[in-house]
């Protein structure tokens, strides 16, 4: 048989089988590492892999270890987990709920405007939503809303930290979409492309991100005048507004001021993602203490979840490049350009089909698990093709949020699921879920019929 051929077909038995270890439960990293290995010695069998090629890996390691970029990734984290310590999620749902509550789904809509910024703050996903779980969902019940309502709400609201900047994710995209376009402008012999960022990214991403702030607001609008019963109004008595201004600048203040510094400095192009992200570690450990909230013991925690959470993203993008090299090396690269040149509707297409892999990985693996799985075998033909690589970015952003909210694995439900009483099913929670997801499928279809909603700012400030 024809080594090419029987190369191909290792690297598709490849894709499906790690798909395959990771539903039955196996650690992410792992399973991409060890599957790879596995394929690696068929492919030595076969005459189609050279094992010589995995020692590549090291100087793959090393690169990330000392990239520049990627250091910002732990510490927006750090600054994440610094601010759910502040108390700044209760204080703002607080206020906003006694500034809307006298209209229908006035606290549905704090929650959603709250989870907003939350997500310019912090980027993280499992915290907000968690937070927020904590805070707003027992208020919720309270005030008789629908329980699927309120959870579809929560859940929505804390997955905006992986569109709305800064997000680790965009941080990833915009390195690796980065190193892409530049070896695939260099194979068509530009060899002076244009170089692509996080910063584009972080530019492209606002304005969809507030499309689905929109989006979710319209919608909890549109319940409130279809369905009253499902977010009635929570009228507040008079002597709880004295002074309500007062404590919603109090509240909004410091966030903002916090976004403002980190997102205004990589936006005007003062400070590079990594410098802007040191620059919030340390305004929201200033933050903490202003609210008398640091301390050591508050200190160590935080230095240890972000520890955690790093060293859980690392060790599954280094699993990740063992899979890239092996797949790569027996021609996988090659059947995926095949596979997506050959779609109908030429570049659009190809682009149409990986969004809709995406979405359908989604209800099975993490966001981090798809990008570094999905994104280096078919981001580089995507960008052969003409896609511009800032909109490519945005896109499988905002489509990746919906990993989030996607049953059975979707994360924000877990979180969701761990925090909110008895009295709320695990059905409520994946059902209050899916009118979020259309919305977000809604967003990706606004997108793609409007480029420029992506492109627009970018080329603005850039």
């Amino acid at each position: 048989m024809d080594p090419v051929l029987i190369g191909e077909i290792l690297a598709g038995l490849m894709f499906f089988g790690v798909i395959g270890f990771l539903l039955l439960g196996f650690p992410v990293a792992f399973t991409l590492a060890g599957t790879s290995i596995l394929f690696a010695y068929m492919g030595l069998y076969f005459g189609v892999f050279d094992m010589s090629n995995l020692r590549a890996l090291a100087g793959r390691y090393t690169g990330y270890m000392i990239n520049e970029v990627l250091v910002a990734v732990p510490l927006f984290i750090f600054m994440g987990v610094m601010l759910e310590r502040s108390n700044i999620a209760e204080q703002l749902l607080s206020t906003m709920g006694r500034l809307f509550g006298n209209m229908r789904g006035g606290l549905g809509i704090s929650v959603i405007l709250v989870g907003a910024l939350l997500a310019a703050s912090t980027g993280v996903v499992g915290a907000t939503v968690v937070t927020m779980g904590l805070i707003s969902l027992p208020a919720m019940l309270r005030a008789g809303y629908d329980p699927k309502l309120a959870c579809g709400s929560i859940c929505a609201s804390g997955t905006l930290g992986q569109i709305i900047p800064p997000s680790t994710v965009l941080i990833f995209m915009g390195d690796m979409i980065a190193g892409m376009n530049s070896q695939v402008q260099m194979s068509l012999g530009n060899f002076a492309p244009k170089t692509v960022s996080v910063g584009d990214l972080f530019a492209g991403a606002m304005i969809p991100g507030l499309l689905l702030v929109a989006l979710y607001i319209g919608y909890i609008i549109f319940k409130a005048i279809t369905d009253p019963l499902s977010c009635p109004a929570t009228p507040v008595p008079p002597e709880e507004k004295a002074g309500l201004w007062k404590e919603i600048l109090f509240a909004l203040v410091p966030p903002l001021l916090l976004i403002g510094a980190v997102l205004g400095s990589i936006l005007g192009g003062i400070a590079t993602p990594t410098e802007a992200a040191s620059v919030g570690a340390v305004g929201a450990t200033l933050l903490a203490a202003a609210r008398w909230r640091l301390s050591l013991k508050v200190f160590a925690e935080v230095a240890r979840r972000t520890a955690i959470v790093t060293s859980m993203i690392f060790i599954i993008l280094f699993g990740a490049s063992v899979f890239a090299i092996v797949f790569r090396q027996m021609g996988g690269d090659n059947l995926v350009r095949e596979f997506l040149t050959t779609m109908p509707g030429g570049a659009m297409g190809a682009m149409i089909t990986v969004m809709i892999i995406m979405f359908v990985l989604g209800f099975i693996l993490d966001t981090f698990e798809i990008i570094f799985i999905v994104l280096p075998i078919t981001a580089p033909t995507l960008l052969l093709l003409g896609i511009d690589p800032v909109w490519l970015g945005v896109m499988i952003g905002v489509n990746l949020q919906t990993s989030f909210l996607t049953p059975p694995f979707g994360f924000s439900l877990f979180y969701l699921r761990g925090v909110a009483p008895n009295s709320v099913t695990t059905g409520m929670i994946y059902k209050g879920a899916v009118p979020f997801v259309v919305l977000q499928i809604v967003a990706i279809a606004l997108l793609f019929i409007f480029p420029g909603l992506v492109l627009w700012l970018p080329s603005v400030l850039f």
